[in-house]
């Protein structure tokens, strides 16, 4: 479903608990587009108005008013840790980060009119009965077996879902079948237009499942330069597939802050996008768009619904040969009309204003 239900005809400002991730700050440089989303959509509720609190990991921005989630190492005997069910300590801290999260936003129930998570854990589903505010889980990635468990503690799971593309709603369905679709979006004030250039541009977390590797095979085929953004999810990575292949004309720019990554983006003649994996959204397309750069890249994922003719061109999943002969015609492509359709598609804007219409009908 990817309409909305009623809104409610107040319009009086919500005060609204958001959980983020408690293992990633919510600050610069993001260390993933959920990150960077978590941050924009907090930073524009409270900009029309609205009491947004945050809880996020340590060190997130302290301009958004978070609350941190401590990570704290639970105390657990030699005996214990020798179980088989023993899990690994991270997974152990964030499991009771979020516990502790849900335990006290149900001892106050006042305090807020209504919760989002906005993270990838599952205990805001699993005890989102024990909240007597509604609860608005938004699904940022394909599904997965702690979340699907999740939904179905309660006979009725009483959490109201979004989905960041139809894509995704879609790969949902079979559990979740009225998930509320509204597409991320990025702040076209922050992310300007630029005047593009002669190399492409590939930014993103440098991880397998994301195919930088796959962007300097295309561009070492077309005869063009590559410069690479994003931080280091999987060194093991980087070091086998990404730093061998560094040179003169592929080069790798570091993990930067937003205003330097859209100058980057924008003194590029295209960005290539390249998931090998079903992208639930892709925030470096709207990235991308915002700053004028067209987009090339592989017909994966919710690509296809963000990426127009207009704007970019799509090629087969994997088919790096194709992709290098796309990267002509979409250079070609108006950079005006790259950037009107982020603003149109994508903006920050279009997006809050339909997470508010959501909040509200849940709020009512």
């Amino acid at each position: 479903m990817t309409g909305f239900p009623q809104a409610a005809p107040s319009t009086a400002p919500l005060r609204i608990a958001l959980i983020a991730s408690a293992r990633h700050p919510i600050a610069e440089p993001f260390a993933g587009g959920l990150e960077a989303h978590t941050w924009t959509l907090s930073t524009a509720l409270r900009a029309r108005g609205h009491e947004v609190t945050v809880f996020a990991g340590p060190g997130s921005d302290p301009g958004l008013g978070v609350i941190e989630m401590p990570l704290r190492a639970a105390r657990i005997s030699e005996s214990a840790c020798r179980d088989t069910s023993m899990v690994a300590a991270p997974w152990l801290e964030e499991h009771h980060a979020y516990l502790q999260l849900m335990l006290e936003l149900a001892h106050e129930p006042s305090q807020f009119d209504l919760v989002h998570n906005n993270s990838l854990n599952y205990l805001p589903v699993a005890m989102a009965a024990a909240l007597s505010v509604p609860v608005v889980t938004t699904l940022h990635t394909p599904p997965t077996p702690w979340i699907e468990s999740a939904i179905q503690v309660a006979p009725r799971c009483p959490v109201h879902f979004s989905a960041v593309s139809a894509h995704t709603a879609d790969a949902w369905r079979h559990i979740v079948p009225s998930a509320t679709v509204v597409h991320n979006g990025v702040d076209t004030r922050r992310w300007t237009p630029g005047p593009g250039g002669e190399d492409l541009v590939w930014s993103g977390r440098i991880v397998p499942e994301k195919g930088a590797h796959l962007a300097i095979e295309a561009a070492e085929l077309s005869g063009g330069g590559l410069r690479i953004a994003g931080p280091m999810g999987d060194t093991d990575y980087f070091e086998a597939f990404v730093r061998p292949r560094l040179g003169r004309t592929i080069t790798y720019e570091g993990h930067l802050h937003q205003p330097d990554l859209c100058e980057l983006v924008g003194s590029s003649a295209a960005a290539v996008v390249t998931p090998c994996w079903d992208e639930p959204y892709g925030l470096v397309v709207a990235e991308a768009l915002a700053c004028s750069t067209p987009v090339c890249g592989f017909a994966r994922g919710a690509l296809p619904e963000v990426v127009t003719r207009e704007c970019g061109r799509l090629v087969p999943p994997g088919d790096t040969a194709a992709l290098a002969k796309a990267v002509e015609p979409t250079i070609a492509l108006s950079r005006a009309d790259a950037r009107r359709h982020a603003e149109t598609f994508c903006s920050m804007d279009a997006m809050t204003r339909s997470y508010e219409q959501l909040y509200r009908s849940v709020a009512a």
